[in-house]
């Protein structure tokens, strides 16, 4: 047994909880830190291989070089789709098992797999089985390890902590596909996997040791308070309190699937769909910035490619955004995001020619975009802990005994994925089309309709006043409560 007051024995559970790597006061914070890196660079979503899927396709499975870009496409909404429709089960899965790490391990694993297959694969049929493999376990660690990241650190600094995800999510985009491709160009094709299979065994290796928070608890035993003096005895104490005491309520409620209950919420709904919306302006660019760079500049793919330097740099703010959210709550930070993200992406419409004035604007618009799209992002990552946490107190025990953080975060990730489905389709039809004017001008106004149920629901209904003339659902640091979501109970905005 490990007391809270013995010092040395507290830095060994400290060691302990993190794997033997990191000692600190604040175990979680450290336990946190290294889930991030592992969430970045070991994203399954295999992005380091993307630069060799052409290579593979055109001299592996021999496929013809024009349908090289109509199976990459397919390969690529193969992934998507499997994360779309597997996502929901992982999640209620998570939720019911024991643990956390029994199912991040399961899709580890099976991201193992899929990393062979598509190391090995001389052919399209197993190509499209390891993409599919690799949405399967996408579904499960990014479903499991958003869970688990909230279990260890709770709703008060889950705003900071979304931030560090968020800021690892974008150096994955930006690295790992300049990774694969360098070692690609200098090692081979077979050297791209090995990078791959020492990431998935190196985390293996840390699941395994992995001790989850609340197991780690077990073995602190808190001292008792002190007992209060009574001049009364229990003999005395135990007439009343059988007559103050409120019998307990055996009567059996019917209640909802967790999921259900949190597709209930129009504040929940809002945050996804604004998700969606994100990730679709996003990655709306994947599809044509590169093109329109080479017709109008003439740069190549890798001039092309930096263009993506502007959007990202921005994310290294991430932290600070979920730290602000966190002490003000996420309401207007997000429906700023979306707000600030409008003008520029207008804007792009104006760099038309190849010039040096022009190749700066396009760089500066798309910063902007880039650090709008950021403060959007971070705080309705938490806002999904936050509906989750708000129902809770509401209504005790709605989840069941394990909670629905899985299948919150599991709704998270079908509407994430459903965005980058759409943004690429979206951005290269429109600009196909209608031309680069129209589409910048169609994405800008998606962006400020966006802004409009974010200030709405964000945080609880904007237009219901709670007590005190505070609004419904705004709660000291970010803290909200879920009450006049769905104007529930009389319509009356606060939790009762």
């Amino acid at each position: 047994m490990v007391h809270s007051d013995d010092g040395v024995l507290r830095g060994v559970y400290c060691m302990i909880l993190n794997c033997g790597f990191l000692f600190s006061t604040e175990p979680q914070l450290m336990g946190t830190y290294r889930i991030y890196f592992f969430m970045a660079f070991a994203r399954p979503d295999g992005l380091q291989i993307v630069p060799v899927v052409p290579f593979a396709l055109s001299t592996r499975a021999g496929v013809p070089e024009d349908d090289v870009q109509h199976w990459v496409s397919v390969l690529l909404a193969v992934y998507g789709g499997a994360l779309l429709i597997a996502s929901p089960f992982c999640g209620w899965l998570a939720d019911k098992s024991p643990n956390r790490r029994l199912p991040l391990l399961v899709g580890l694993l099976t991201l193992g797999g899929a990393t062979v297959m598509l190391c090995v694969g001389s052919s399209i049929g197993v190509l499209v089985t390891g993409r599919l493999l690799q949405g399967l376990s996408a579904a499960i660690v990014w479903t499991v390890g958003l869970a688990l990241l909230v279990d260890t650190v709770g709703q008060t600094d889950i705003g900071q902590t979304m931030g560090s995800v968020f800021l690892a999510m974008s150096l994955a985009f930006l690295v790992a596909p300049l990774l694969g491709g360098i070692v690609y160009a200098r090692a081979g094709y077979y050297a791209v996997f090995y990078i791959a299979f020492g990431v998935i065994v190196l985390d293996i290796s840390l699941r395994l040791l992995l001790i989850e928070k609340k197991v780690a608890r077990k073995w602190l035993v808190e001292p008792a308070p002190p007992a209060e003096p009574s001049s009364r005895s229990a003999e005395d104490l135990a007439p009343a309190l059988r007559t103050t005491l409120p019998s307990p309520d055996t009567t059996p409620r019917f209640r909802l699937p967790p999921i259900l209950t949190l597709l209930s919420s129009r504040r929940l709904l809002s945050a996804l769909f604004a998700c969606l919306v994100q990730a679709a302006l996003t990655t709306a660019f994947d599809s044509v910035l590169p093109l329109y760079a080479a017709s109008t500049f003439g740069w190549t793919s890798t001039g092309a490619g930096l263009l993506f330097l502007p959007l990202i740099i921005p994310s290294f703010g991430a932290p600070l955004i979920g730290f602000l959210a966190d002490r003000h709550g996420p309401r207007y930070i997000a429906f700023a995001g979306f707000l600030f993200t409008a003008p520029p992406l207008i804007l792009l419409r104006l760099v038309t020619a190849n010039t040096l004035a022009q190749k700066i604007l396009l760089c500066a618009l798309l910063a902007l975009v880039g650090a709008g799209l950021a403060a959007a992002m971070v705080p309705l990552m938490a806002e999904v802990t936050y509906v989750v946490e708000a129902r809770e107190r509401k209504t005790p025990g709605c989840f069941g005994e394990r909670g629905a953080y899985a299948q919150a975060y599991a709704l998270f990730n079908v509407f994430f994925a459903a965005g980058t489905l759409i943004g690429p389709i979206w951005g290269g039809f429109v600009l196909g089309g209608a031309g680069w004017g129209v589409m910048s001008l169609t994405l800008g106004l998606l962006a400020l309709v966006t802004s409009v149920p974010v200030v709405v629901y964000t945080g609880g209904v904007w237009t219901r006043r709670g007590e005190g003339g505070v609004e419904a659902g705004e709660g000291v640091g970010g803290g909200e409560t879920d009450g006049g979501v769905e104007g529930e109970k009389g319509g009356e905005g606060e939790v009762r």
